[in-house]
């Protein structure tokens, strides 16, 4: 097993901003909704490592995906918000009430259901910061539902490939 450092998370960066630019954006399903991938990153960041460290690159991931996207800040501050909250959506989504925290220790359903509120959480500040109309609430709600359950989709898929559970 590679050991993470801040050279490997920036690879690791690299390599999920150029995936969701490159792959994913081009991939529309049902006519409108396109999968999003890059929160993995905060998702899966080992929770022992420093911090702040964490919230930087979680802000940085989300600013180039700004970036690329010629969007207005709201995916590095999505991004930067579930890292925040991240021990706390961990902690709602199992039973553990200690500060060792390990993805190889949850049950599946724990595991499944931390993904699925993160990715949540992530495309409803997404999207209520760029297409926020009182009038369309529902629209919103409903854009969030869908586009969390093709994400979850992808994010497990990735879980696997990269047998994430058993290493972080």
């Amino acid at each position: 097993m590679i050991s993470r450092t801040l050279f490997t998370d920036l690879l690791i960066m690299i390599f999920l901003v150029a995936l969701q630019i490159f792959v994913l954006n081009r991939i529309t399903l049902f006519g409108k909704y396109t999968p999003v991938l890059y929160p993995v990153f905060v998702m899966f960041y080992p929770f022992f490592r420093n911090k702040f460290q964490f919230l930087a690159l979680s802000f940085l991931i989300g600013l180039s995906i700004d970036t690329l996207m010629h969007s207005g800040g709201y995916n590095a501050f999505a991004t930067t918000l579930i890292a925040y909250f991240r021990t706390l959506i961990f902690r709602s989504s199992t039973d553990t009430s200690t500060d060792f925290f390990s993805f190889q220790s949850l049950q599946w359903t724990q595991f499944l259901l931390f993904l699925f509120s993160s990715i949540f959480l992530h495309q409803l500040v997404v999207q209520y910061f760029e297409f926020f109309k009182l009038s369309r609430v529902f629209e919103i709600l409903l854009n969030v539902l869908v586009t969390s359950v093709i994400s979850f989709i992808f994010i497990i898929i990735y879980a696997l490939i990269f047998k994430i559970k058993q290493k972080v």
